[in-house]
């Protein structure tokens, strides 16, 4: 593992994004909370946070972080879902792991809850958008629009509204 002690602790932030592409009916079905197995976006949103959160333990190499923020954002575009995710730390090592381990996990949640009605599902376009802090300052994708506009979403803002 590489030493970072010697490194000033830094505002960090990064920003990952993916997809889940499915069939039409699927997305209608997530859309409209149709899915068996419950709250897809809801429940994908929860198991991103927790992917951030338990980012070093699933990566060998990866130091912990103390993350200040995470949040991500899943909306039914079409026929696919689109993610992502936004991580916050105040440390001294970048977050982009914890934001692209987050849509990853997030993407896989979805492909579980809605496998029983279609397994052809893929999941693309897992990167890193946008990267802050630390001695390599800002790094965007070009090109890379991170906010997401599409009609049905699951996000902070919304499960607060929904309670």
């Amino acid at each position: 593992m590489v030493e970072v002690g010697a490194k000033p602790e830094t505002a960090r932030v990064a920003i990952a994004s993916g997809t889940i592409s499915m069939e039409p009916a699927t997305a209608q079905a997530v859309a409209a909370g149709r899915i068996g197995k419950g709250d897809v976006l809801g429940i994908a949103r929860l198991a991103g946070i927790q992917a951030a959160k338990r980012t070093a333990d699933l990566i060998p190499l990866c130091h912990p972080i103390r993350l200040t923020g995470v949040d991500l954002d899943l909306a039914v575009d079409g026929n696919a879902v689109r993610i992502t995710a936004t991580v916050r730390a105040f440390d001294r090592s970048g977050v982009e792991m914890e934001a692209l381990a987050a849509v990853a996990a997030a993407a896989l949640t979805v492909y579980d809850m809605c496998k029983a009605i279609d397994r052809g599902m893929t999941i693309s376009e897992i990167r890193l958008d946008e990267k802050r802090g630390g001695k390599s300052g800002i790094w965007k994708r070009e090109g890379s629009a991170t906010a997401v506009r599409p009609s049905v979403r699951s996000s902070r803002r919304n499960a607060a509204k929904r309670r």
